[in-house]
Parts: C-alpha cells; sequence; structure tokens
C-alpha cells in the first residue's frame, strides 16, 4: 500500500491500514505547496497509474510535492533513478527511469541530465556517481542504507583476496564503493550467473568468490558447476521470509504462484514456483499473467508490478525496506529545491570501482531475465 506522507517509519507497522495522518496536507502545506486547480490539471493522468494503490481522498497530499518536483527537474535539467522497490507515488509519478539496479546503472552511465536524484539507497547513488562523474549526484536521505553494504568492507575484501589468491572477486552491486573497487567484476541478480561463469573463464579458475550476500551465493552456486565461496551478509527484507511462509499462503489462497526473489533463503527457492531478479519478476507476471501471485520480496514492488497486471490478484505478505521508505517524495522535493546530500567518492576508489562495473556493463546484455531454478536441494558453498 502507498504510504502516508511524513508518517513514521515503523517497518513492524508497515502493512497497517492506511491514516488519514497527513492533516491540513502537511507535508506539501509545510514547503508552500497546495492542490490547486493548475496542480490537479498537471497531475490528473499522473493519478491513473497510481489509482490502484492511493484512493482519491489521499491524492492531494501526494499531487502537489508531485508537481513540483517534476517542475524542479525540468529547471536544473535533472533525472530521478526510481528502483522498483520505491513506492508507486515516486515510481510511476516523478520516476523519469525505472527498474532494477542494472538497469538504473545502465541508465545512469548513458543520461545527459546535470543532475542524478538517486531514488534508491546510498550503494545505488554511489554506482550512479561512479559511472557518471560528471553529474552531480544525490541522495534525498543519507540514512538510506542497505544491510547486504553495511556487512562487507574494503578490508575484508583485500582479505579475503589473500586467503584466495587467483580467484576472481564477483561482487554484488549492493555493496559501497570501496568494495566495488577491491572486486575484479561486479554483478546483479539478473546476471549473476552470467558474470561468474565469464569471471571463471577469464581467471582460468574452477571457483569465483562471488560476494556478500549468502543466500544469492547459494541460489548461484544451484545454477552453475563452479565452486562458489561465498559472504555471510544477507538482505534483512529477503532472509525474512521462510518455507513455512509459502506453506501457509499455499493453505490460505489456494492456487496462489509464488515467486521468489534469488536474495531469498534457499529452503524458499525450494517451494517457490519461480524465482528471479525483480526484472525477472515483473516479466513472468506481465507474460503469463497468473491469477493470484504473490512476490516474495519488498512490499512496494507488488504494487508497482499491480499497474500493468490488473487482472492478477497479488497477495502481499509485506516485508518492507525500512531504508528504501526513507526516500519520500518530500525527501526528493527538499533534495532538488537546495541540492542537497550530494555524493562524493575518491577518484582513485571510483576509477577502480568503475573498472569492475565495467566490465560488468560489457557483457552480452540477456534478452530476457534469467530464470532461477526452483524445487531443488540447495547448493553447497565454502563460506569465509
Amino acid at each position: 500500500m502507498a504510504r502516508i506522507i511524513d508518517a513514521p517509519l515503523v517497518a513492524d507497522r508497515a502493512c497497517e491500514p492506511r491514516r488519514a495522518a497527513w492533516g491540513p496536507l502537511d507535508a506539501a502545506a509545510r514547503r508552500g505547496l497546495s492542490f490547486t486547480p493548475d496542480v490537479k490539471r498537471e497531475t490528473d493522468a499522473l493519478y491513473e497509474q497510481v489509482e490502484h494503490v492511493i484512493p482519491p481522498f489521499e491524492w492531494p497530499a501526494y499531487a502537489p510535492l508531485i508537481a513540483a518536483i517534476n517542475r524542479l527537474k525540468r529547471e536544473k535539467n535533472a533525472v530521478i533513478l526510481a528502483h522498483n522497490y520505491m513506492t508507486s507515488e515516486i515510481f510511476f509519478c516523478v520516476g523519469d527511469f525505472r527498474g532494477d539496479s542494472l538497469q538504473l546503472a545502465r541508465e545512469a552511465a548513458a543520461c545527459t541530465a546535470d543532475v542524478i536524484v538517486q531514488a534508491g539507497v546510498h550503494f545505488m547513488a554511489e554506482t550512479s556517481k561512479i559511472l557518471a562523474p560528471d553529474k552531480k549526484v544525490l541522495i534525498p536521505d543519507l540514512r538510506a542504507g542497505c544491510s547486504l553494504a553495511a556487512s562487507i568492507t574494503g578490508e575484508d575484501v583485500r582479505l579475503i583476496k589473500a586467503r584466495y589468491p587467483g580467484v576472481p572477486v564477483v561482487t554484488y552491486v549492493n555493496t559501497s564503493a570501496e568494495v566495488k573497487a577491491e572486486s575484479d567484476v561486479t554483478c546483479t541478480s539478473s546476471n549473476a550467473v552470467q558474470v561468474c561463469e565469464w569471471a571463471a573463464k577469464e581467471w582460468g579458475s574452477d571457483r569465483v568468490i562471488l560476494i556478500p550476500d549468502e543466500f544469492l551465493a547459494k541460489n548461484v552456486a544451484a545454477m552453475t558447476n563452479l565452486k562458489i565461496i561465498a559472504w555471510h551478509g544477507r538482505c534483512e527484507v529477503h532472509e525474512r521470509f521462510t518455507a513455512e511462509d509459502v506453506a501457509e499462503l499455499r493453505a490460505a489462497h489456494p492456487g496462489l504462484v509464488v515467486l521468489a526473489h534469488p536474495e531469498c533463503p534457499p529452503d524458499v527457492m525450494a517451494v517457490a514456483d519461480y524465482a528471479g531478479s525483480t526484472a525477472a519478476l515483473a516479466h513472468y507476471v506481465e507474460k503469463r499473467n497468473p491469477a493470484k501471485v504473490v512476490l516474495l520480496t519488498e512490499c512496494s514492488m507488488s504494487d508497482n508490478v499491480a499497474a500493468a497486471a490488473p487482472q492478477t490478484d497479488f497477495i502481499r505478505p509485506c516485508n518492507l525496506c525500512p531504508h528504501m521508505k526513507r526516500i519520500t517524495l518530500e525527501a526528493i522535493y527538499d533534495a532538488l529545491v537546495n541540492m542537497r546530500h550530494e555524493v562524493t567518492i575518491d577518484e582513485d576508489v571510483r576509477v577502480r570501482a568503475k573498472r569492475a562495473i565495467d566490465r560488468m556493463l560489457a557483457l552480452p546484455k540477456q534478452q530476457t531475465p534469467l530464470d532461477f531454478e526452483t524445487g531443488r536441494a540447495p547448493a553447497e558453498v565454502e563460506l569465509v
């Protein structure tokens, strides 16, 4: 469900019914913005894209900020990169480029804007700055971090490389710039198998170090004959899903199709009907039109996919990412008005991190998102 503007960030209450807590259009009014006839005209078409999650009586709380943000983008030659986990009012109404981390990385590298606002988390903003050093990159809230990015440091990677000399280091993009700088090549959940197999061939190795997500590494290991060396990082959203959750959902919703992200634990992957990256999950729903589906990933993903799949009934077991939810319309507006929270990276770190990202981006683009195998026993990996 779409979030009440300026509501307290309380993860355990993410699925509570919406409350009319914005009083006299709190967030917009405090910034001198109001729901005028001009604002209504500017945003009517946008509302059609989010009316499945935002009821009409709430729209006047969102529309003034949306209109103001879109005007500021034109004035400042700015674009907003909106990750799939953004709430719908951001994803559809102010996002210029939308998608998973790989798609957004490609857009950051290619865009001609002067300013990039990252509607995502901090490592994504760093990735944009790595690929577009001449752009001003803004993160609307400095607290928008990531449990995976926080699980490993550049020093950790140096120690891993010393322990396994000659073994290529494949690093998930959900990491800091300093970690990418110590890596040989980056990957996303969309292309992790492709990148690992390329790296093994390029380095002449039968082993690959895949960091930092332990579950992604185990799920990649099930898709390849390579020996995978893994780290103990986990996504705090996806690790909370269990096989028991899936069993309860199936019992409560006969005929349910269960789709899982590969950051989920292997026991969840074993009982899911399909597994893949955020792009792959969206692609599955749009192409196969399941009657009833559950996406085992971050809350807002279902809202955003539902816009293109009105015939599908989405069951929503809501695991919210508190870091993603720090990115709000009001934070984006304030960032653009004040040009604040600029992301900077030491040039030596940026250049070395860019090398790892460029190696990933140079690989052939996959025509369709990768399907992870489900219904099989977990693969073994070596945890470092």
